[in-house]
Parts: C-alpha cells; structure tokens; sequence
C-alpha cells in the first residue's frame, strides 16, 4: 500500500479543534484540560456570547470533518482570520466542488449550511478566546511538526504515524492516496482520526511541557491509571496474541459497548493499544497490545523515582 505522508501544522486546525470541544463537550473528561477549562472560558466569556456559540451543539458533529477538509485545503501558511475571509468570500459552487468528491452522501445544501453558519461563531471563538491561547500553543505544534518531518526520512511513514500517534496501525485501505498528521494540543491525549475517500487526516497530541519536576510526568500517570482496573488489564491480556474487534472484545469480557469504548479509549491515550484501521472504515477497528507501552512505564517510572 502507498500513499503519501503529509505532515500539517496551522493555527486553523487548532481553531477547530477548541471551537469543537468547547461547543460539544465530547471527551471533555478523558482530556488534560479537562471540565475546568470549559468553566474557566464560561466564567470569562459574556453570558449572550456563550449562548451564541453554544447553538452549535445542536448541530451534526460529521460538520467538523468538513470544516477539517476545509482547514487542509487553505492557502499555505494561512492565519485563522485570513483562511475565515477566504472561506467566505469563495464561492458556494467552488467550496461544493473542492469538497464533494472527499464526501460521497455530501450535498450544497449541507454545504451551504455550513458555509453559513460556521465562520460568524469561529470570529466570536477567536475573538472571545483563541487568539489569546495562540501565540502560546503555535511554537508547540511547530517545534513538534519539525520534529516529526526529520524522523520520517529515518522511520518511513508507517511507522512515524504510529509512534507519533501512539499506535494508529494503517492497513489494507486501496484507495487511500494521502494521509495527513496534525499535532494537536487541545484534544491531548486523544488522537483523532478522520477517514475521507481518498485522506485520512490523523491528529495526534503533543504534551505539554511541565515546569515542576516534582510532580510525575503525565505520560506516567496515563499508563499508571490506565492498568489500575482489573479489566482493563484483562483486555491487554486477551488482545496480546492478535488483533482483536470490538464485538470480540465484548463477547470475551462480558461488557457493554460503551463500557468497552471507555475502555479501549483509556488504554489507547496511555499508549498501550494499537488500533489497526483498515479498507472497512470507522468502526470496524481492531486492537492489539502495542509493546512499546510496556517499556514506556518503565522508563517513565523509573526516571522519576530515580532508579
């Protein structure tokens, strides 16, 4: 299988990203910036502009994987004010056609609707918060994307996107031309995954540096949390040998779906599963014990104990 590997970094991205997990609230507690950060912002932001951009949540979250695509098709080395101009000076027919053949059910009425009603509340977002966290967050995700553009010449694509991501495994997928990694600070330490017809655009997190060497790094505390439930670790057992589905996962057990989701999710951000992504699509992953977890909760361990 052979696609390209782009590596993408721009502040739209992270516009996104903030917008959407402020507005939708999802995993909101499986993050390190955790409920906090939602009440910090409602304690800043005027009560009538929390009420504006709180109307998004009733809108459909598969909305983002377009505006995603519409973040990677910018100008080069846009900023978030000039890629909201050019997304709504450009025209219904232009957007329609650039995006449509990434989206096969995608419609202009949808993408009318989205076109519409996006960049007034991503301005109030920006305005409201994001250009203050900007110049913060920027030279992270720059410093990282340069880092990972040099490993791949060493690592090849596959495997740079699964250690950047901490165990994305990309199969058997036929038409996949191009996959594109995002470094994201917002959705630490959940990666994201988008698949298109032909992209796949993958967000991976990048943590940020603490300043008290004292407390333990939050990498530690991820794999230490993430092995202190009795079924968590009998999952890593059962999904050692091979590659295993949700439905099996299930069936072996004895859980839910949602409880078996929490799970996977737990075990994924603290770097112990690999999930595999083949020509299926979304939601028909397998997982499977990614090695280098274990080792990394040794290292960790024992830097910061010291031995």
């Amino acid at each position: 299988m052979t696609y390209e590997l782009k590596i993408d970094v721009s502040p739209v991205y992270e516009l996104i990203d903030s917008f959407m997990l402020y507005v939708t609230r999802k995993w909101i507690s499986n993050l390190d910036i955790g409920p906090d950060w939602i009440r910090d912002i409602d304690g800043r932001i005027p009560p009538q502009q929390v009420s504006a951009l709180r109307q998004a949540a009733e809108w459909p979250f598969t909305d983002y994987d377009v505006l995603y695509v519409w973040a990677y098709r910018r100008r080069p080395a846009s900023k978030v004010l000039q890629f909201l101009d050019e997304l709504e000076t450009q025209s219904l027919e232009e957007c329609f056609e650039q995006t449509a053949p990434l989206f096969p059910d995608f419609t202009i009425h949808e993408c009318e609707r989205i076109k519409r009603d996006y960049p007034p509340l991503l301005r109030l977002w920006y305005e409201q918060y994001f250009r203050h966290a900007e110049q913060k967050l920027l030279p992270l995700l720059i410093e990282d994307a340069s880092e990972k553009k040099l490993l791949e010449s060493k690592m090849g694509s596959a495997a740079l996107i699964e250690y950047a991501s901490g165990g994305v495994v990309i199969e058997d997928i036929p038409d996949l031309q191009t996959v594109v990694l995002l470094p994201t600070i917002h959705n630490r330490p959940i990666n994201m995954y988008c698949f298109y017809n032909t992209l796949m655009i993958i967000q991976y997190p990048v943590d940020v540096p603490s300043d008290n060497e004292d407390e333990p790094p939050t990498v530690l505390l991820r794999l230490t949390k993430a092995l202190s439930d009795p079924t968590r670790l009998r999952l890593l057992r059962y999904a050692a040998d091979d590659p295993k589905t949700l439905w099996e996962l299930q069936s072996v057990l004895g859980q839910t779906s949602d409880i078996m989701m929490h799970h996977l999710l737990m075990l994924r951000v603290a770097g112990l599963l690999r999930v595999h992504l083949g020509s299926e699509g979304e939601g028909n992953e397998r997982y499977s014990v990614r090695p280098d977890g274990a080792s990394d909760l040794q290292m960790f361990l024992e830097s910061y104990i010291r031995l």
